[in-house]
């Protein structure tokens, strides 16, 4: 038989209404997209605003795309920013980080990311539509380890720096999603047989971001 302490002390462990009791921070929930052979995973230390997202998967690119996304709802201009490494050293690869926004979860939706490589190519890829191909346009930044994605209407801008550097503005492209699209964290492992770990330190989102440079409105 409850007592009236039992009850209160129960009533105490409750979360409050409303109250989310998720652990991926600024983000509301984390899957695989697409059907990756290995599951992929996320945790999040609230104290450095790190994520330690693992993901499997043969690609993001092409028609089709595999891997572990953390993401959240976004209707907005925004900027997402955080510092990207490759915990485990091994040879270059095309195991992939991003920063991305998604029309939705199925595995051809229209996206555009901001992605490093495992061998330090930097790009902006897209798909414009559902089931059209990807594409990329890389830069002449080789490892840099800061990102942002930015949004202003419809406009994309890719920022990125090298070690103690400042972000500098590598190239924007006008893509239309329509309200509200998933905007998060990306990794694939670019290998159906394993899975790869991407560390997003000092991860940092801004709805209302004040944008370095103006795009025209579309």
């Amino acid at each position: 038989m409850k007592t009236a302490l039992s009850v209160l002390l129960t009533s105490l462990a409750l979360p409050l209404l409303g109250q989310t009791t998720n652990n991926l921070g600024i983000f509301e929930d984390q899957t695989d997209v697409g059907n990756p052979a290995l599951a992929g995973a996320a945790s999040f230390d609230p104290g450095q605003k790190q994520y330690t997202v693992s993901g499997g998967g043969a690609n993001i690119w092409g028609q089709k795309d595999e891997f572990h996304y953390v993401w959240r709802h976004v209707s907005g201009d925004f900027s997402l920013t955080a510092t990207v490494r490759f915990p485990k050293v091994e040879p270059p690869s095309h195991r992939k980080a991003a920063l991305m926004a998604r029309q939705n979860l199925d595995d051809d939706a229209a996206y555009i990311d901001a992605v490093i490589h495992g061998s330090g190519l930097t790009e902006l890829q897209f798909r414009d539509t559902n089931g059209d191909m990807t594409h990329a346009v890389n830069f002449p930044i080789t490892g840099p380890v800061r990102f942002e994605l930015e949004r202003k209407a419809n406009w994309f801008t890719m920022y990125a720096a090298n070690e103690g550097q400042p972000l500098q503005e590598l190239g924007s492209y006008s893509l239309k999603l329509s309200k509200p699209f998933y905007l998060g964290l990306a990794v694939c492992s670019h290998n159906s047989n394993d899975v790869e770990t991407a560390v997003f330190s000092d991860v940092t989102f801004q709805e209302t971001p004040a944008h370095r440079k103006s795009k025209p409105e579309e």
